[in-house]
């Protein structure tokens, strides 16, 4: 253990207060809440709360984007995974890139053309309303279910690091600031914490990786190396700089990389981002600036992650999560003291609130326009009503995210973001794509395929060594595999291809020639 390393786990051990990150910290929650105190008053329709009122430029959507996306699991989840396991914890960070073209090319513009608030639009816009909504709705708040729990695990950690406080209370604060950020701001406010944030952490993940290569001659080969050794003297087997310490074979591998690379393009909080902007080529300039800013960013975590388990070890980084989540705060307190621990402190904990409100607003959205509003309300519910009815699934949500953040303390939040990908990736993405780009999909077919890809994934994901072991104490797992996607994203895609084709629906096809148009077009 390094001597910087001894004096983190003792202080840790001993949760002292570390008074300059609670300053950084109540400096920033005052910041947002200004934020969301003047976001407020423009926010009083359907349309501002949900989507900002379709008034956000390219440049700043990006930003946001960037925002939203680089959430816990990057910066805490992966710094933590590469300092813990080395070279497997960097295929999240290729992985959770990758996804950004495909975003790109095949998602951003065909949203902003046909939907209005959610990713139900698309699907529903040729097909039959109320199965195809029931449906969505039920896979996007999977999917936020599990990412909401990633963000909390990180939320309840970090503030147990800083404030000495029992986790549970940790998770509970962040909860009520969160909601009190999308609660009365809505996606304005929303947007501004993203943009803040998507800042903060671009700069001061650039600083702490300046700062670890200075301490090695700005060589990254020489980082890599002595990572090597740091590991080597705690576990003489250990190989960082290898692949099989956390994804143990090919198929485990190819899964993940599933997940990650066509999650993105069915996570509910990303795509209705792409509803802000006033037109499609807004959106595709928003994609532009996103996919440089979030890869830059990933090229930064290798650096951290590497740098925590030199400079900290892994030992102390352990000692204070088990999951690894607190690898890139412990960084920032052995380079600079507690006053850079107080900056990087608040940077973590903007990203979790960005991203939190992002999640609980699509999920939201998923509850009071897809099932409220166009399933109980048959699309005639006037504006105050789902103005109220938004705010009460935000509530509900915000409760959700607390009692689960509880549940799955000391998990990876890496980890557990890419089971959200999972889902993400059968249950939503292939139906979305189909809707687009098949004529013959119907009502059935995306039924079928959005609740079979959704309910295998979430059924694998139990009966994965991730659930049924680890968690649920069982001595062997049941499906093999950490990760899904491999089974459950071409089944998706194989029962919405063949159920279409036993079920025809003609109207459904009819309406695609109108829809393509509009696809391309717009309104």
């Amino acid at each position: 253990m390094t001597g910087a390393g001894a004096v983190l786990q003792a202080a840790a051990e001993a949760r002292e207060v570390n008074v300059l990150a609670i300053v950084f910290f109540f400096a920033f929650v005052a910041i947002t809440l200004g934020i969301t105190y003047w976001a407020a008053k423009h926010t009083k329709t359907t349309s501002q709360f949900y989507a900002a009122g379709g008034k956000i430029s390219g440049f700043q959507n990006g930003l946001a984007l960037a925002g939203d996306y680089m959430s816990a699991a990057s910066f805490l989840g992966i710094c933590g995974m590469v300092a813990l396991r080395g070279f497997d914890g960097l295929m999240y960070s290729i992985g959770f890139l990758v996804g950004w073209p495909i975003v790109m090319f095949l998602v951003a513009e065909p949203l902003r053309n046909l939907g209005k608030y959610t990713f139900a639009d698309v699907v529903a816009y040729r097909l039959r309303q109320r199965p195809v909504r029931v449906a969505a709705a039920l896979g996007t708040l999977s999917v936020v279910v599990f990412y909401l729990i990633a963000q909390m695990v990180g939320a309840g950690s970090l503030i147990e690091l800083l404030f000495g406080l029992p986790y549970g209370v940790a998770v509970v604060i962040v909860g009520l600031v969160m909601l009190g950020y999308v609660f009365f701001g809505g996606m304005v406010a929303t947007t501004w914490v993203q943009i803040i944030k998507a800042v903060l952490l671009l700069g001061g993940a650039s600083l702490m990786a300046l700062w670890v290569l200075s301490r090695f001659g700005f060589n990254p080969l020489a980082l890599f190396l002595a990572a090597k050794e740091a590991a080597a003297a705690t576990d003489p087997h250990a190989n960082v700089l290898g692949p099989g310490s956390f994804i143990t074979g090919p198929w485990d591998a190819t899964s993940l990389g599933l997940a990650l690379m066509f999650g993105t393009a069915g996570l509910p909080h990303i795509l209705m981002r792409f509803y802000t902007v006033p037109d499609a080529r807004a959106a595709r300039n928003s994609v532009t600036c996103a996919t440089g800013f979030i890869g830059f960013f990933y090229l930064l975590t290798f650096i951290l992650g590497f740098g925590a388990l030199v400079i900290v070890g892994q030992a102390p980084i352990r000692a204070i999560d088990s999951g690894g989540n607190m690898a890139a705060p412990m960084l920032a307190q052995a380079l600079g003291g507690d006053a850079f621990l107080g900056f990087i402190a608040a940077v973590a904990f903007a990203t979790i609130l960005a991203v939190v409100a992002g999640l609980t607003l699509s999920g939201a959205a998923a509850l009071s326009h897809d099932l409220w509003v166009n399933v109980v309300r048959h699309g005639e519910a006037p504006e105050h009503e789902q103005f109220v009815v938004a705010k009460i699934a935000t509530a509900l949500l915000g409760l959700a995210a607390v009692l689960f953040g509880i549940l799955f303390q000391g998990q990876n939040v890496a980890f557990m973001v890419g089971l959200a990908f999972a889902i993400a990736a059968s249950g939503n993405f292939p139906a979305l794509v189909l809707s687009m780009l098949w004529r013959r999909y119907t009502t059935a077919g995306a039924v079928a395929s959005m609740v079979g890809g959704g309910t295998s994934a979430i059924v694998l994901i139990v009966l994965s060594p991730a659930v049924w072991k680890d968690i649920l104490g069982n001595e062997a797992a049941i499906f093999p595999l950490k990760n899904p996607a491999v089974i459950s994203m071409p089944l998706a895609f194989l029962a919405g291809a063949v159920v279409s084709l036993l079920f025809p629906e003609r109207a459904a096809a009819e309406k695609f020639e109108e829809m393509d148009r509009r696809t391309h077009l717009g309104a």
